[in-house]
């Protein structure tokens, strides 16, 4: 496993960002656009920017493991969902660009305003088949990139049952998961984490691509890795066990904290 963090965690922008991970003891990023000065989701690319991108994260020895092309699959207005599927195209044209394997989803919420809320209307019959008609769609677009998810509280795919029973359902060869131990918990759940994890990693270890470094507190508040309740050292023994060999992700914590978050991974991962 590599030690690797989410890229919009700096302010900087283009190579010095990828400079800023290589000084806090990075090797690896969850690329975001943004970071290179376009949007999340573009309407269009200069390809010149996404070349140079490549070129100075090799120049830092920096491995681009997953390019975020996140927008809300299960929001309400089917005219947004085209609108950002259409740049959502865009995110797959530059990851093919960049030599970057993986495309990073969002399951969505109902939620018009915020795609990582909970709504209630979130686990209805039509949020599934809203988000299922999708996410069918990107599939078809993605080709041989592989499109990662993520089981989150807030969202049509909250926890490890629900997303075991989207991949057998689909069985698509290039749908995978992202395995995230602090959206796996609540401050309720904390008590209790070793069987959560231990649920997750049978349900989904064999198909999990990603997997992030998130800590919380005992309030449920994003902490940087190390400083929460999150049992992170049970969680790469579990990601070792089920012979996940990706990037280990760190993210949501403040960009002051990337220097700790990169000593705590490389000694947790020592």
């Amino acid at each position: 496993m590599q030690a690797g963090i989410f890229s919009r965690t700096y302010a900087a922008k283009g190579e010095a960002v990828f400079a800023a991970m290589k000084a806090d003891g990075f090797s690896a990023a969850q690329l975001n656009l943004s970071s290179l000065g376009l949007q999340s989701l573009p309407a269009a690319l200069d390809e010149a920017v996404l070349l140079n991108a490549k070129a100075d994260a090799a120049r830092h020895d920096l491995q681009l493991m997953g390019l975020s092309g996140t927008y809300n699959m299960a929001h309400p207005d089917p005219a947004y969902r085209s609108g950002q599927r259409l740049k959502f195209a865009h995110v797959l044209r530059a990851a093919r660009l960049m030599g970057i394997d993986v495309v990073t989803l969002c399951t969505g919420s109902r939620d018009a305003n915020n795609m990582w809320a909970h709504h209630p209307d979130n686990h209805s019959a039509e949020a599934g088949q809203v988000f299922r008609s999708e996410l069918d769609a990107v599939l078809k677009m993605a080709g041989g990139l592989v499109l990662a998810i993520e089981p989150e509280p807030g969202n049509v795919v909250r926890d490890a049952k629900v997303a075991r029973a989207l991949l057998d359902d689909i069985r698509a060869p290039n749908l995978k998961i992202i395995l995230d131990a602090a959206n796996l918990l609540s401050p309720e759940t904390l008590p209790r984490q070793k069987d959560i994890m231990a649920e997750a990693f049978d349900l989904l270890g064999a198909d999990t691509v990603q997997a992030h470094a998130k800590d919380i507190d005992l309030q449920g508040c994003v902490t940087a890795p190390g400083q929460g309740a999150v049992d992170l050292k049970m969680f790469v023994a579990g990601l070792r066990r089920v012979n996940y060999t990706g990037p280990l992700v760190a993210h949501g914590f403040a960009e002051k904290d990337t220097l700790q978050a990169g000593h705590y991974l490389g000694d947790l991962l020592a």
